[in-house]
């Protein structure tokens, strides 16, 4: 009992050592995500396009190298789950890259997965680590449950706007996630900077 204790508290000061030492980069790719965000909410429907092209060659790039190590498989079921799965992302490439409208209605429908997935993680994440981040836990609980709320109205909202609620709601998470990021480095750091100044 006392050994998983102890391992636990190792655990937590070496999450907590890690984000103090490199807080910057923390801070940074906050930063960065707050500003994508922005921006995506002021043009909710070129971010939409834009995630539904970078997607859709994400999925076609991905089909034409499975369609290459097709004849590396080793068995025939091998190769034959291969050519289907190469097949299918050949496939939702070409519909997000030349369809994009229907390729964004697709896409919104994965991104509510997503944003259910994401926020269900952070919200346990938040409350598992709030004695690591006993100062700033409650960011990390707010994404989540931002993202839940971000789900529940993509639905309630189906399908009218599925020609721009991919780009608002991809900005709206950019931006939580990022200011969640910034506040834990910089609240860590804070902390530790305080507990050295002591020392």
């Amino acid at each position: 009992m006392s050994a998983s204790t102890s391992a636990f508290n190792d655990d937590e000061q070496s999450v907590r050592r890690n984000v103090s030492l490199h807080w910057q980069m923390f801070v940074a790719q906050g930063v960065v995500m707050t500003i994508l965000g922005i921006l995506a909410i002021i043009w909710p429907e070129i971010s939409t396009e834009a995630v539904d092209l970078y997607v859709g060659w994400i999925f076609l790039v991905g089909g034409v190298l499975g369609l290459g190590t097709i004849f590396f498989a080793p068995t025939v079921s091998s190769f034959l789950w291969t050519l289907l799965t190469a097949g299918l992302s050949l496939f939702a490439g070409i519909l997000l890259v030349w369809h994009p409208e229907e390729g964004a209605a697709s896409l919104t429908l994965v991104l509510v997965a997503f944003f259910l997935v994401e926020g269900v993680f952070q919200i346990a994440l938040s409350l598992s680590y709030r004695a690591v981040f006993p100062e700033s836990w409650g960011w990390m609980l707010m994404s989540g449950i931002t993202d839940l709320i971000l789900a529940a109205l993509i639905i309630m909202k189906w399908p009218a706007s599925a020609k721009w609620v991919l780009g608002l709601f991809v900005g709206v998470n950019l931006i939580s996630t990022g200011v969640a990021i910034i506040m834990v480095a910089v609240a860590v750091r804070q902390v530790v900077a305080h507990i050295e100044s002591r020392a």
